[in-house]
């Protein structure tokens, strides 16, 4: 789910992209598409689906999260810290903190998809 104007200056999210476009680094690949299953005083379920080569653009996440992959793949991860690849197994799940701060792209040559569990 994008977040408004207003979200992105508040989480900083704003300055990563006023940086990005700044330096001409502004999303080229296709962007990965989203539906938000489940949204309650518990959790924010979203699926995420990802052609080969999209991307979801710079994020902030605002709360901690569980990944559930649904297919295999192969993740790039572009974080502050530098680039990593990561390989998605179907059904074997991860978790990640609140604040963590990157752009998701599939690095795979197949689509992919996984469900995300925030946890509020």
């Amino acid at each position: 789910m994008r977040q408004t104007l207003e979200e992105e200056i508040a989480s900083g999210a704003f300055l990563v992209h006023a940086v990005e476009q700044m330096q001409g680094n502004m999303m080229t690949r296709p962007q990965a598409s989203s539906q938000e299953q489940i949204n309650n005083d518990q959790v924010i379920v979203t699926r995420w689906d990802f052609p080969p080569g999209a991307e979801t653009g710079w994020h902030r996440h605002a709360h901690d999260y569980v990944i559930v992959p649904i297919h295999d793949g192969v993740m790039l991860l572009e974080t502050s810290d530098g680039h990593r690849e990561v390989t998605l197994q179907a059904g074997v799940c991860y978790n990640r903190l609140e604040g963590t701060e990157h752009n998701v792209i599939n690095n795979s040559e197949t689509p992919f998809s996984f469900v995300e569990v925030e946890l509020k």
